[in-house]
């Protein structure tokens, strides 16, 4: 039997997500939704509690202030809505968390922040100092500039990418219902609410619907992505109602509706997941099933005389996605060597790479430490 109370209890740092429809009202902003999320984060903090906060809110922002009724779908426009509201939704966090006594920041983020292994671990130190002077950062995606090639899609991503950048004890992404259910309640009365998901897998997929909110951009199934992301690294994730005034309360008082997601209890080290969920591959090696079966089921590394082929360039110490014969994408991780050279030593024995390249610095072409199984 899982013990929620064991992983509520002993959360330290804490990822809370915010989506449009929770914060935006018929008007404008909710700024009562604001201030009882101030509220409760700021008593959080004073039990010991680090918290990040993931908010959208910026494009509905703007358009609630240039008085557009439905959401952009050109970039140009959304870009400008997001521009337009960004300033006013960190304006009314700032007033709301400062008659707590607490100081907020602002960070807007892309997707290429995060694949840059240099600008992802200055993301990472930047944090680390916000947290430790006792600041909340408030996160966006920084819609003005982003296009499809560096965005993150939407924030339900961007709160699990935060939440394995910072190895979060906690996320809770707070929506406009109670959790996941076994149909759309909103349009199915007699939907019955799940309290616990243990593995996302084709059932869990198959009732998440995919139905944008009015003015967000993620569905249940964009959650059920993040989850997917956070449990493989061992951080369990809460979908719980954030209209509620009380959510954050009623989570770490142990009595609030919502779906919780059970981590795996393998945690993977931060290199890892940086090169399973950021880093942008450059390429593919191909690897029989000899290889296939040493790197899944055992563990191993990648050795020469498993690889069958090469797709794109790439440099030695690069991200590739490694594929079996099959054509699925099993594994992601970090080559010794560039594609050119893999091509000439692919299907030989390490023992031969001196002779064919004139140099061996490694046996492996992914050394299992540098290599991340994915499911």
């Amino acid at each position: 039997m899982i013990d929620f109370k064991a992983y509520i209890s002993s959360a330290r740092r804490i990822v809370v997500k915010l989506g449009s429809n929770v914060l935006a009202g018929q008007k404008d902003l909710n700024t009562d939704v604001i201030n009882s999320v101030a509220r409760q984060i700021s008593s959080l903090m004073n039990h010991g509690k680090e918290v990040i906060l993931i908010s959208s809110g910026a494009v509905a922002a703007g358009m609630k202030k240039v008085g557009s009724v439905s959401r952009p779908t050109e970039i140009p426009e959304k870009q400008a809505m997001a521009a337009i509201g960004q300033a006013r939704l960190i304006m009314e966090y700032d007033a709301a968390f400062s008659s707590y006594g607490v100081i907020v920041s602002q960070l807007l983020l892309t997707q290429a922040d995060l694949r840059n292994r240099k600008r992802y671990f200055n993301a990472r130190n930047t944090l680390n100092v916000i947290l430790s002077k006792g600041v909340v950062p408030v996160i966006n995606e920084n819609d003005t500039v982003s296009v499809e090639e560096i965005a993150f899609g939407d924030n339900d991503n961007l709160s699990a990418m935060i939440a394995l950048l910072m190895e979060a004890d906690l996320l809770i992404n707070l929506t406009d219902i109670d959790g996941l259910y076994t149909n759309d309640p909103r349009i199915h009365p007699d939907a019955e609410h799940i309290k616990e998901v243990r593995v996302i897998d084709d059932s869990i997929e198959s009732i998440a619907g995919d139905i944008p909110g009015r003015l967000g951009t993620g569905g249940m199934k964009s959650k059920i992505n993040a989850a997917r992301k956070v449990m493989k690294a061992g951080i369990p994730m809460i979908i719980s109602n954030g209209k509620s005034e009380s959510v954050l309360d009623d989570i770490f008082d142990f009595n609030a509706r919502g779906t919780f997601f059970v981590p795996s209890s393998k945690k993977i080290k931060s290199k890892k997941l940086w090169i399973a969920f950021n880093a942008a591959p450059k390429g593919s090696i191909i690897v029989d099933n000899g290889a296939r079966e040493a790197v899944l089921e055992h563990g191993k590394s990648i050795l020469p005389i498993g690889v069958t082929d090469v797709e794109k360039e790439f440099s030695m110490g690069d991200p590739v996605r490694v594929v079996d014969l099959d054509g699925n994408h099993i594994a992601s991780g970090l080559v010794n060597y560039s594609s050119i050279d893999i091509r000439k030593i692919s299907c030989r024995q390490s023992f031969e790479i001196k002779h064919i390249l004139g140099y061996k610095p490694y046996d492996e072409i992914i050394h299992r430490d540098n290599l991340v199984i994915l499911n």
